[in-house]
């Protein structure tokens, strides 16, 4: 999972804990996804036809987000992973939405789950949390 950087403000034990389940709630979905795209199982294969992808392209969406999860994991990339996978996921909104899928459950899902992987990542690195959210401590 996501590690601590070593800077000389480390993140409370109450928000390291909340940034390993955030991040690991987000792995999850995401490994899920991958294994799914990877093993080119029926259900995934299904779901890609009316979405408009071929698909004979799941291995490939599939290697992609595997990408993107393995930047994310290690601790020294875990920042370039995060960007990776938030466009991944902003091509699946614009994909649902391009198909006028309902908003919640389809298009802002792949929202929700990006709103997961920073979050955890702001919890576990200060850094991050002071970029992102310069007026918090």
């Amino acid at each position: 999972m996501v590690a601590l950087a070593r800077s000389p403000v480390a993140a409370a034990p109450t928000g390291r804990r909340a940034g390993y389940i955030l991040g690991g709630l987000a792995v999850a979905f995401l490994l899920f996804d991958v294994v799914g795209k990877l093993l080119s199982m029926e259900p995934v294969l299904a779901s890609l036809p009316p979405l408009g992808w071929d698909p004979a392209l799941a291995p490939v969406l599939g290697a992609v987000q595997a990408v993107g999860l393995v930047l994310y994991l290690v601790p020294r990339t875990s920042v370039l992973g995060a960007v990776l996978l938030t466009g991944y996921l902003g091509g699946a909104v614009a994909t649902h939405v391009r198909v006028g899928n309902p908003l919640v459950s389809h298009i802002l899902f792949p929202v929700y789950v990006a709103i997961l992987l920073w979050a955890a990542l702001c919890l576990l690195r200060p850094e991050v949390r002071r970029v992102l959210v310069p007026f918090l401590p």
